[in-house]
């Protein structure tokens, strides 16, 4: 079984599509919602779709680590998928069996990642030139046994995932990359280059891709020497 985790907050805008994607995979599989407290139609539409929905009831925000632990938690899957709620594989049954064939490949292999790319109809120039760049340079540093993934997708054996203490709750931001570099410590990560999953890119085109780009470096940077985050991202829906 595969455990598909998806974290919200005020999600009404794309998770039915993200959702939608993820019923269509034909396995056997549970989808699992953990939301931070919407206050929007989000919990009412993953109703439709989810077979566990989980809502924060604290008074303190959720961050988004909090978020996909709480949701692996409760997870019974071989697999956890967790992804992004803006994104969106047209074709999962296709896209999955690729992603099962590299575990049963290598026994080592304890994670697999995506290369990302934003939705056609909403994909600038710089939008396809970064992300492709970036799906390169994770590429490398898994292969080279460092680790590294954005949060969009990520595939992991949940033994591992357990073996290494889920996401860091520390971290408001940079809780994806950690992980991955933690995973790289007790066996192998991957991105293969044929992978390829679709997302709004509402961030970069929020905020542009100068201030982006910085905003990721210097989270990583902090996240990787001194195991805190700067400010939480701003939410942007």
């Amino acid at each position: 079984m595969i455990s598909f985790v998806i974290p919200t907050l005020n999600e009404e805008k794309t998770i039915e599509s993200t959702l939608k994607s993820i019923d269509a995979f034909s396995g056997e599989k549970e989808i699992i919602i953990s939301d931070g407290k919407s206050t929007d139609r989000t919990v009412e539409i993953a109703r439709k779709y989810a077979h566990k929905i989980m809502v924060h009831d604290s008074k303190t925000r959720q961050n988004i680590a909090q978020g996909r632990n709480e949701g692996a938690k409760v997870a019974r899957g071989e697999y956890i998928v967790f992804m992004d709620a803006d994104v969106v594989i047209p074709d999962m049954n296709e896209f999955i069996k690729k992603v099962k064939k590299y575990f049963e490949k290598d026994a080592r292999l304890v994670a697999v990642t995506s290369g990302c790319t934003v939705l056609k109809e909403l994909a600038t120039i710089p939008d396809i030139i970064i992300f492709k760049l970036m799906a390169y340079y994770f590429s490398f540093l898994n292969l080279i046994g460092l680790g590294a993934a954005g949060g969009e997708f990520q595939m992991i054996k949940k033994e591992a995932f357990v073996k290494v203490g889920g996401f860091d709750e520390r971290l408001a931001v940079s809780e994806d990359m950690d992980l991955f570099w933690r995973l790289a410590k007790i066996g192998k990560t991957k991105l293969p280059l044929e992978l390829k999953i679709y997302h709004t890119g509402r961030r970069a085109h929020k905020v542009g891709w100068p201030r982006l780009l910085w905003t990721w470096c210097s989270n990583t940077i902090t996240a990787y020497f001194f195991k805190k985050s700067d400010d939480e991202y701003e939410v942007i829906r």
